[in-house]
């Protein structure tokens, strides 16, 4: 259920995030409301996550699928452009993320 929450709480995170802009610098009442509760729904999400998955792992998904996540969405609902540079951007986020489960946050202790 752990790996459920997760995913959920990096879908709130990316949702949130998306509908910063609605809120026109928090000048705006109902966008800014549904982002902040959105952003608590993800935070709380992520909490219960981390009740059985390790915290590196399950930040290191969180923070990191969700910049992937929000990048792509960036780039396919608002228009932003997508660049080199982004993509490679991207790439080294999966990697590190990748590279925190298989090995980083897995390691022994010495």
């Amino acid at each position: 259920m752990a790996w459920v929450y997760l995913a959920c709480a990096i879908a709130a995170e990316v949702v949130a995030t998306s509908l910063l802009g609605s809120t026109e610098g928090f000048s705006r009442l109902v966008p800014s409301a549904a982002v902040l509760v959105i952003y608590a729904m993800s935070f709380l999400l992520l909490a219960r996550a981390v009740e059985s998955v390790p915290l590196g792992i399950a930040y290191a998904l969180w923070s990191g699928l969700g910049t992937g996540l929000i990048a792509i969405v960036g780039v396919i609902f608002l228009g932003e452009p997508l660049s080199a540079a982004k993509v490679l951007g991207l790439l080294l986020i999966i990697g590190g993320v990748v590279v925190l489960n298989t090995h980083g946050a897995h390691a022994p202790r010495e």
